[in-house]
């Protein structure tokens, strides 16, 4: 029997309404209640956690690791190393590999890969349509029996709506939430910009906030007709939000996220055409920006993502036009966001933060996680809100270094990751 006790910390647990400083008890990889203590054989380890936060460990439910096909962006390895190091225990993988994850065998080849080299908890999405094409719909039963927890053509996004209609209802068979990166190929077409001022000025070509909308609105009618959840990924305008909060008031079972990088920026920010900036959906304007916040703080938009999208240098040190889309995300989201969204717009406290990462992806894909409910997995983040630190992307566990904050200066951050009892990562 292995037993560990954390001991002083304010120990948050959003799914059970917990907010107080007491110990927190961990019995051979699952939370166990402290009247066990006694009766323990040996005496636990220690771990004082004075003057921090013990949450339920953090999940992140989009996350690009590029594995199978693409080792030189990202591995299963080194994905799951960077999660570890941004306070995350478990992250749902999206399906645009090489083989695209539209097949069971491929499904089964990542969750081997994930259960010998991964250091959290590595959860596979898979494909709502084959190789990514949106022509015809992947085996979604037979996925689903390959374990997969959703269904999503991220980095795509089907065009057709009756082949969206029957993905959605076949999802609804088989209970897996429908995650969907939205995005109209005839509004937007070779955008790669926010439209507006700063494409004008640059002579970029100009990606539309309609071409994120209508798919929103599309997304809305199909979740109403077919009665199963949907979920935005990504979402970045003002007019996605008021969308969704019209359709979340009326019952309609829809849902968003919020990546740190659209809060954090604006589209001012590819003035020096530095692609670290280019980015699908891209950054928009200062409005887009504030309506994202009232989103967070009113509950319309409801949990929080990465998008962690690795590129190997050489693929980023391009024209702009040419670079490939996507921001690395997993080592520097949770300290964007608490810099952000609690100490200086204090749009949130941190207990609805943690909820964001925590009950709320957990309840959306039906996982056993998120929580500190006694018979739990012992998965735990402890993290320090007023830490203060400075971005060194040098530093990074992930393979790549894709991200526009290096040498910013954030407020908060992990400083130990647990995952079945066992820190998998700690603060020097």
């Amino acid at each position: 029997m292995s037993a560990t006790i954390i001991r002083n910390g304010r120990v948050i647990d959003p799914a059970n309404k917990h907010d107080e400083v007491v110990d927190l008890l961990i019995v051979d990889g699952k939370v166990a209640p402290l009247s066990q203590l006694p009766t323990l054989s040996s005496q636990p380890d220690e771990m004082n956690a004075g003057g921090l936060i013990v949450a339920p460990g953090l999940i992140d439910m989009h996350v690009h690791l590029r594995e199978p096909g693409f080792g030189h962006k990202e591995t299963i390895e080194s994905g799951a190393r960077a999660a570890a190091a941004g306070g995350f225990t478990t992250i749902v993988c999206m399906p645009n590999t090489s083989p695209v994850a539209d097949d069971p065998s491929t499904i089964a080849w990542i969750k081997s890969r994930a259960a010998t080299a991964a250091c959290v908890n590595i959860l596979p999405a898979g494909a709502i349509s084959k190789d990514l094409a949106g022509e015809e719909l992947a085996p979604i039963g037979s996925l689903a029996q390959a374990g997969i927890v959703a269904i999503t053509d991220d980095g795509h996004c089907i065009q057709n709506h009756e082949l969206m209609r029957r993905a959605v209802e076949y999802a609804r068979m088989v209970e897996v939430p429908v995650l969907d990166h939205c995005q109209d190929y005839n509004f937007v077409g070779n955008g790669v910009v926010n439209e507006g001022y700063w494409s004008t000025l640059l002579g970029l070509p100009g990606w539309p906030a309609a071409g994120e909308e209508a798919i929103v609105m599309r997304n809305i009618l199909l979740a109403e007709l077919c009665d199963h959840h949907i979920h935005c990924q990504h979402v970045t305008t003002a007019k996605s939000v008021r969308l969704l909060r019209e359709a979340r008031r009326r019952g309609v079972k829809i849902s968003g996220e919020v990546c740190p990088h659209h809060v954090a920026l604006t589209d001012e920010a590819i003035q020096n055409f530095d692609t670290n900036y280019k980015v699908n959906p891209p950054l928009r304007a200062q409005t887009d920006v504030d309506a994202l916040l009232e989103g967070i703080s009113d509950g319309t938009l409801s949990i929080l993502a990465s998008d962690h999208a690795p590129h190997a240098d050489f693929e980023k040190e391009v024209e702009f036009d040419a670079a490939p889309f996507g921001i690395i995300g997993l080592e520097t989201e949770l300290g964007l966001f608490v810099d952000l969204l609690v100490h200086k717009h204090r749009r949130v406290d941190i207990v609805r933060l943690i909820e964001m990462y925590t009950a709320e992806p957990a309840k959306l894909l039906k996982l056993e996680a998120g929580t500190l409910s006694v018979g739990a997995p012992a998965d735990v983040t402890l993290l320090n809100p007023d830490l203060e630190w400075t971005v060194q992307i040098d530093k990074f566990e992930s393979e790549s270094r894709n991200s526009p904050f290096n040498g910013w200066k954030l407020k908060g951050r992990a400083v130990r990751t647990i995952v079945g009892g066992k820190t998998v990562w700690e603060l020097d």
